[in-house]
């Protein structure tokens, strides 16, 4: 018997294509948009999204069937509160710069529309381990989306990956800087990672028209 029959693996990748909560569902966006100048800002929140989602679904799932309907809301948002802080004092604990870089949006986590969409909808409704399976691939779907854009916004606005310089030294004119190629900053401003975020939109469903929504 196979560890992840086909409906398990669906859980997984279709958040990464057809059914991204950024792209797709547009969801996420305003994270999307504030922490990804820099690429490490943008794989911590998408780690710290993946830890939530993955641990929440899975608290939300085992909780289902003794939260009285009325308030389930209140008992999702103290869930994932609760994670969030975990992830909060992590960062400050290891990686305080970071922790001050991402500053309020760790805090934000906790109004993610992704997240609370995947506790309302699926992890109410389902086992653990599925609910597991679809938080970490609906993270992942967020993750990929945050890592591509932080990616493009650090190398062509900063000329820097992780900090590290990739396309030379602007100051000494060394490597592209050599031939007259200069870093855009506007890539570092929020409406640049928005244009992004529609770039890869528009690739996906140029890709795939099914994804068109008609008029």
């Amino acid at each position: 018997m196979e560890f992840l029959n086909k409906k398990h693996r669906a859980l997984l990748t279709d958040p990464l294509t057809d059914n991204n909560p950024i792209t797709i569902q547009v969801l996420g966006i305003c994270s999307a948009l504030a922490v990804t100048a820099q690429l490490m800002p943008s794989i911590v929140m998408a780690i710290s999204v993946l830890f939530v989602m993955g641990a929440g679904n899975v608290v939300i799932s085992l909780m289902r069937n003794i939260i009285p309907s009325k308030i389930r809301i209140i008992v999702q948002l103290v869930v994932v509160a609760a994670l969030v802080i975990i992830v909060d004092q992590v960062l400050k604990a290891f990686a305080f710069e970071l922790s001050k870089q991402l500053s309020v949006f760790i805090g934000l986590i906790i109004t993610n529309c992704i997240i609370m969409g995947r506790f309302e909808a699926f992890a109410l409704a389902n086992g653990p381990f599925d609910s597991f399976l679809d938080g970490i691939g609906n993270a992942a779907g967020y993750a990929v989306i945050l890592i591509i854009v932080g990616f493009f916004r650090e190398l062509l606005g900063s000329g820097t990956l992780l900090g590290y310089q990739v396309l030379g030294d602007p100051i000494a004119k060394t490597g592209l800087y050599a031939f007259g190629y200069e870093n855009n900053g506007f890539m570092l401003l929020a409406p640049m990672a928005l244009i992004t975020v529609g770039i890869i939109i528009w690739v996906q469903r140029s890709r795939n028209p099914e994804l068109i929504e008609e008029a």
